[in-house]
């Protein structure tokens, strides 16, 4: 299997528009520049996947869709040129939950150091989020700060559950703590709907564990770190949920109202109504929402400065998010440019 700068694979394949011709032509080289009322804006895509291949190895796991791993950059960068993305913050969807301490001490290392070859070798392309083995808080701690302060890494990417536990379980809290700490963004992506899947109500037409079960996920993770106290217990904490956040912020409301009508059964109340909690700065989410009425009902519930583009790169669900945010109603210049990437340059630490 070939492997890219810093052994880092690019799985998928890229975004072509016709002008690339035909398939297997190479990609061309225009570069998309956005700008907002005469104003050139960086962009920045917060949600972009890659993998490498030599830390996956350590658990003997294989880059999915093998024949479409890139060995090198030139076709990511290409993709992104043609979208209009500047940079991309990369991130690594957690397969390694389950690993024993000294598998996953060895995988995070390799991961790591790969991230931020890959990030030294383009800076001006890309930034990426720091790896950690969950399941073990206390080397998670070690392996989050070295991220941090050894190897200049300025966010952490989680999934949405850890075997079967909460993110909002006071085992993590240790983690949480040195992420607010040391001032780090976490980007949230579900990793799967296993405990749903055994009843079989997800099987079926419509690749419903991805359709529905995802973001059903991110939603149950969200919901737990609000009720269960844990953004209170950690109020600097900042998390940018994936698609959107899942269906919380289109039903949030909901989460108000269960509190005044079932004040004794909500267990301990969190300090503020649930809805809050989507625009006090704690929670972000990514731009994957797919329509411009969907995204304006996202930031009318949330905050335009609570959003950042994203994409799911190289995963095809969109190749349009400039297009989306340009094209959603009622947002000022200011916002669009938040959105485009003045909010992530801000919380991942990319100059201007």
């Amino acid at each position: 299997m070939n492997k890219g700068p810093a052994g880092i694979g690019f799985v998928g394949c890229a975004l072509r528009s016709p002008a690339d011709g035909p398939q297997g032509a190479a990609p061309h080289a225009h570069r998309r520049e956005v700008v907002v009322n005469g104003t050139r804006v960086k962009t920045v895509d917060i949600h972009a996947h890659c993998a490498v291949p030599d830390a996956m190895a350590v658990l003997d796991k294989q880059v999915g869709n093998a024949e479409l791993l890139m060995d090198d950059t030139a076709t990511r960068i290409a993709a992104m040129d043609a979208q209009g993305i500047d940079v991309s913050a990369l991130s690594i969807n957690p397969y390694w939950y389950h690993a024993e301490r000294d598998a996953a001490a060895e995988l995070i290392r390799i991961q790591n150091e790969a991230l931020v070859e890959i990030c030294a070798a383009t800076p001006d392309r890309f930034t990426a989020f720091a790896t950690a083995a969950l399941q073990h808080p206390d080397l998670a701690v070690e392996q989050i700060e070295h991220a941090a302060k050894i190897l200049g890494l300025k966010g952490v990417s989680v999934g949405g559950s850890v075997e079967g536990l909460e993110l909002a379980d006071p085992k993590f809290h240790p983690i949480w703590a040195k992420c607010e700490e040391l001032d780090l963004l976490i980007f949230l992506h579900p990793t799967g709907t296993t405990a749903l899947e055994p009843s079989g109500r997800l099987g079926g037409s419509g690749l419903l564990t991805n359709t529905i079960g995802n973001p059903l996920e991110t939603t149950i993770a969200l919901s737990h770190l609000i009720f269960e106290g844990t953004l209170d217990r950690f109020p600097g904490l900042k998390i940018c949920a994936a698609h959107g956040g899942g269906f919380l912020p289109s039903y949030a409301n909901r989460s108000d109202a269960v509190c005044r009508t079932f004040p004794n059964r909500v267990g301990p109340l969190p300090k503020k109504a649930p809805t809050a909690y989507l625009k006090d700065g704690q929670l972000f989410f990514d731009t994957i929402v797919f329509t411009p009425e969907a995204l304006r009902h996202l930031i009318a519930e949330t905050g335009p400065g609570q959003i950042m583009i994203g994409t799911d790169y190289p995963f095809p669900w969109t190749s349009t998010e400039i297009d989306l945010v340009l094209n959603t109603p009622d947002l000022s210049d200011d916002d669009r440019i938040a959105i485009l990437g003045g909010t992530a340059a801000r919380l991942m630490g990319i100059a201007g």
